[in-house]
């Protein structure tokens, strides 16, 4: 097959610069950035872009890829080239696969849908957010056959996990990525400065308000009587709850007039996570599905040569973007180590701090079976809506390439041998 995407994307665009047009979503990362913030709320902004503590993380993982420099080959045919790649059987356009990111209503009312739309359209994978603005139901369905995974996020009641297990299996997700950096929030300086945390608003739920388990325990939670007294309403705790009763299913008066609405966020809040989860606990989930399970935020090689003895199919590298520890090693930086580690048992893929068609591939020269696209596509989203999804995506496949055959690679098999030296080695 004759890859021909990264000079197509390129001839398009050059040709309507000859009739004054120009991209209507920024192709270089800066641009991209600065258009998003300004289509974003401050508090939606901040949700997104922020990361742990003075977020040196985010720092480390931009400074890791930096680190590692491709070396191009020359006098190769690349004439003919395939991104083209495999992942548990499913064949994809490239190595390459949608990041869940949570409250993506904060960039755009479509949310997760454009992702969605685009991921179809483009044959990248979608990993469904257990975070999502909308249910994984709607998102398969704009999909058909596209292939989608679901992140799960372990919650403290079992029954709702083994539903959202179930609901993932029925929409056709075809792996489960249970993210284990999270069973707490790290401390976020951009959001606690503005006291703002989306679930709060109800914003971020929906996987968990369309779930038949949770919408009977918050029915039950909302007939408990009140304790304590209750504290005089503010005007931003009337806005609150405006937001509240937009984001739950349902009409927008009966929600005002209805205690169900906040029930769901309050057991949200209290449940949402689980500090408590061991290795011992994989077995739970291994007995009620049947799906792969990648297991997200690996970053140590012990931790790998676990997951390899616990029986899952695969990690995630990923310092959940920088969001969870502050002064945390990079993704790149751990991924060789990881590799290492499991020795080519189980599927390594990656995230935080990819953002181009090269980061890509040094991810697979590094090892990756593949790599994790999280800001950019939301940051599209927010400076084009669904279409700035798709120029997003469309031009990180672009430039991947273009990439490739720069390097002297025709097939991402090829990639796998491109050489990488640190910088300054």
């Amino acid at each position: 097959m004759t890859s021909s995407i990264g000079r197509d994307r390129q001839g398009d665009i050059y040709r309507a610069g000859t009739f004054g047009r120009r991209p209507a979503t920024p192709t270089g990362w800066d641009d991209l950035v600065a258009r998003a913030r300004r289509g974003m709320t401050r508090a939606g902004f901040a949700y997104i872009a922020g990361g742990a503590g003075r977020e040196r993380t985010m720092s480390a993982n931009d400074d890791a890829w930096a680190q590692w420099q491709l070396v191009p080959r020359v006098l190769r045919d690349v004439s003919r080239r395939t991104t083209r790649s495999e992942l548990f059987g499913t064949e994809l356009a490239a190595p390459v696969l949608l990041a869940p990111v949570g409250v993506a209503s904060m960039a755009h009312r479509r949310a997760d849908l454009a992702a969605a739309e685009a991921c179809a359209e483009l044959g990248i994978p979608m990993i469904f957010s257990n975070q999502a603005s909308v249910p994984m139901e709607e998102c398969a369905a704009v999909m058909g056959d596209g292939p989608r995974w679901f992140q799960l996020y372990w919650s403290t009641i079992d029954e709702l996990v083994e539903s959202f297990l179930a609901r993932a299996q029925k929409s056709g997700c075809q792996a489960i990525v249970v993210t284990l950096d999270t069973t707490m929030l790290g401390w976020r300086n951009r959001d606690l400065d503005l006291g703002s945390l989306p679930f709060a608003h109800g914003w971020g739920i929906a996987q968990y308000t369309s779930d038949p388990v949770f919408q009977r325990l918050a029915a039950e939670r909302a007939k408990r009587p009140s304790s304590g007294p209750q504290p005089r309403p503010t005007p931003a705790a009337v806005r609150t709850l405006i937001d509240i009763s937009r984001a739950h299913p349902g009409g927008f008066l009966d929600n005002l007039r209805s205690p169900i609405p906040r029930a769901a966020v309050e057991l949200f809040l209290e449940t949402y996570s689980r500090p408590s989860i061991t290795w011992d606990d994989l077995a739970w989930l291994r007995e009620r599905t049947d799906l792969p399970i990648l297991l997200k935020g690996v970053l140590h090689p012990d931790d790998a040569r676990r997951a390899v003895d616990a029986g899952v199919q695969g990690v995630v590298v990923s310092t959940h973007g920088g969001r969870q520890v502050d002064g945390s090693i990079g993704a790149a930086q751990a991924l060789p180590g990881v590799v290492d580690a499991v020795d080519g048992a189980i599927k390594v893929l990656v995230d935080s701090g990819i953002r181009t068609g090269s980061d890509v591939l040094k991810a697979v020269a590094l090892g990756a079976d593949a790599a994790l696209v999280g800001r950019p596509w939301v940051y599209g989203l927010a400076a084009g809506g669904p279409a700035g999804v798709r120029d997003v995506l469309h031009n990180l496949l672009a430039e991947l390439d273009l990439t490739l055959g720069l390097t002297g690679c025709t097939s991402i098999a090829d990639a796998r041998d491109i050489t990488l030296v640190r910088r300054g080695a």
